[in-house]
């Protein structure tokens, strides 16, 4: 008997961190719950750290996935911009380490590639094919599509050992 993996997807952001959760079961995959964590800009950087942190660690001991897939960071023409946004990856990063689940890393690229079939596609094409790919999640915010592809594209790449896992 097959047991369902459940992957959870991080877009992280300053602002707001869209999240998503799938379940795997053999090569179906299906909607679990999806949302966007919302950091108020009025507080310090390290207090929506904190939030974030925080935020992503009750998502995982909620929902206890058994993997986890973040977004990169892409350095684009404002490093100041891309260092902030690697400070909000790196604390949901560390929140699913301390609650213990394995974390992938993929490049925005990469996650388009996997869900549309181009890794060029804008927002709303990832958005579109998230819908079709996993139809009872319903409308969403741009974050938490982006973290659902991030989990499909998680999916996609499991390792050998945690796919093992849901086989047995």
């Amino acid at each position: 008997m097959t047991r369902a993996i459940r992957i959870l997807g991080i877009d992280p952001g300053l602002r707001h961190t869209g999240w998503g959760l799938i379940e795997q079961s053999g090569m179906r995959l299906s909607h679990v719950a999806h949302g966007v964590i919302e950091a108020a800009t009025d507080i310090s950087m390290a207090e929506r750290l904190g939030h974030i942190f925080e935020a992503v660690g009750e998502l995982a001991r909620h929902h206890g996935p058994d993997a986890a897939g973040v977004e990169e960071t892409i350095v684009n023409a404002n490093p100041r911009a891309a260092l902030k946004l690697g400070q909000a990856r790196g604390a949901a990063m560390a929140a699913l380490a301390m609650a213990g689940v394995p974390v992938s890393e993929f490049a925005p690229r990469q996650i388009k590639l996997s869900v549309v079939g181009t890794g060029t596609a804008d927002k709303d094409q990832v958005k579109f094919m998230v819908q079709r790919l996993l139809p009872r999640a319903g409308d969403m915010k741009l974050d938490a599509a982006d973290a659902l592809a991030c989990a499909i594209c998680t999916a996609h790449h499991l390792p050998p050992l945690l796919r093992k896992k849901g086989a047995a």
